[in-house]
């Protein structure tokens, strides 16, 4: 089913997993003023001039898209956490480290509002 709103992507998730989610909602709004809710590739996200943020939860992970590549920092911080494509997992039996995920959001902002080559 199409999901509208990220209110009705989260309908259909566990308990933790909506918990979570709406963590990290929270946290992007609150890091980057402006962003407006969204859902792309049927997944909440966030966009600014263009979408820069999505993220969506699975049966062991919340997962976070795209990669940071233009902050060499946090590349170095969420090596952790990072599939083969660079996309960002966050296992469910781990506190979520929202500090982290907000810069996250904030580079992923910086990055697409940029526009970088890589980020099109």
């Amino acid at each position: 089913m199409p999901f509208e709103t990220h209110e009705d992507y989260f309908a259909e998730c566990t308990a933790e997993s909506r918990d979570r989610l709406a963590s990290i909602q929270r946290e992007v709004e609150r890091r980057v003023p402006g962003a407006v809710r969204c859902i792309a590739y049927q997944m909440p996200a966030f966009r600014q001039q263009r979408v820069f943020f999505y993220f969506a939860a699975f049966k062991k992970h919340v997962g976070i898209y795209p990669p940071v590549t233009q902050d060499a920092a946090i590349i170095a911080e969420t090596a952790p956490y990072r599939g083969p494509k660079g996309n960002l997992s966050f296992p469910h039996g781990e506190e979520l480290p929202l500090e982290l995920i907000g810069r996250i959001a904030e580079a992923l902002a910086r990055q697409y509002s940029a526009g970088h080559e890589e980020t099109r």
